[in-house]
């Protein structure tokens, strides 16, 4: 009896080079920086062929920045399998208390900050973004906006609830916490702690100069 041959899967097979891909591109960039990422060295690295990447990417930045992208993905979907729930968009908490559900988030964007697993392809992109307009324009819309219209929609819940004012913009609002610590990353200006967030949420909601909280 002749032994029934099967036919490659080329889905599975494309699936695991993509996988190698990204994995090769995020421990590179983290090992030898941006600067001397290259296709050849990610091509290499993953065990395909450098006219693969291309077949799929542009530029080593595109294969980075998708890269990047999947591993946030990948992290959310453990987070939710590991939480018993269907897999789900991210949403920041709203137990009521505005101060308290926007701290809790950006402590954990510091503790991503403070992971070298994260830290080095989302510096690296930032900066090429500054360089590569297309690029740029594109970590934006797939990366940086997505992240902060969470924002937008907590604060925005917030005036809902009557705890922010009507008239303010909440697009607007919440660069006053997400902005300075983007630019203490950035710039490795300071520490990334726990407490430096919670005093931009604190300045953010209360200001500077002295006033009742609300109770």
């Amino acid at each position: 009896m002749a032994t029934q041959k099967t036919t490659p899967d080329s889905t599975r097979r494309s699936e695991r080079s993509r996988r190698a891909i990204y994995d090769a591109a995020l421990a590179l960039v983290g090992e030898v920086g941006y600067a001397k990422l290259t296709i050849e060295a990610i091509a290499a690295r993953a065990g395909v062929g450098k006219q693969t990447i291309y077949r799929w990417w542009s530029s080593k930045g595109a294969v980075l920045l998708d890269a990047f992208l999947d591993l946030g993905e990948q992290a959310s979907h453990a987070a939710s399998e590991n939480a018993g729930r269907e897999r789900a968009e991210t949403e920041i908490p709203n137990s009521g208390d505005l101060e308290a559900d926007l701290k809790y988030v950006m402590r954990a964007t510091v503790d991503e900050f403070n992971d070298p697993k994260y830290d080095a392809p989302y510096r690296a992109l930032a900066a090429e973004g500054l360089l590569n307009p297309e690029l740029g324009a594109e970590f934006v819309e797939k990366l940086l906006e997505p992240q902060l219209q969470l924002f937008v929609k907590r604060v925005r819940q917030a005036q809902e609830d009557g705890q922010v004012g009507p008239e303010v913009d909440a697009r607007i609002a919440l660069e006053l916490w997400a902005g300075p610590l983007a630019q203490r990353w950035l710039m490795r200006s300071g520490p990334l702690t726990h407490a430096y967030v919670d005093k931009l949420v604190e300045y953010a909601l209360y200001g500077i100069t002295p006033r009742p909280r609300p109770s």
